[in-house]
């Protein structure tokens, strides 16, 4: 299978989660999960929410930023991957000057 993101319209999304600012995503979505590269802009975040029913994997492709994730702040910046397991909270905050650009790949479980 392949999933052509270059064919995918681009949506932004302001206040993700109760976050703050924009950021923009492309997404794919079946019954197993979902496939996001997406752009947290300057000054935004993505808020805290809990993941019930699956795994959220992110992995940074540039940018800079941190998660908070079950209370604990992990940095993140380009090549780093933060997971988020089933059943645990977290928050993705971009804290540097550029977007921080992320591959987000949710695994329903």
């Amino acid at each position: 299978m392949i999933i052509n993101f270059n064919e995918m319209q681009e949506h932004k999304m302001p206040g993700m989660n109760h976050g703050t600012g924009e950021m923009s995503a492309k997404m794919f979505m079946d019954k197993q999960g979902k496939i996001i590269p997406c752009r947290i802009h300057k000054g935004g975040s993505i808020g805290m929410h809990k993941h019930e029913t699956s795994d959220d994997i992110n992995y940074v492709i540039s940018g800079k930023g941190k998660a908070i994730c079950d209370e604990q702040e992990e940095i993140l910046d380009a090549g780093v991957c933060h997971v988020c397991k089933k059943g645990q909270a977290h928050s993705i905050i971009n804290t540097g000057e550029d977007d921080l650009v992320i591959i987000t790949v949710v695994v329903e479980r």
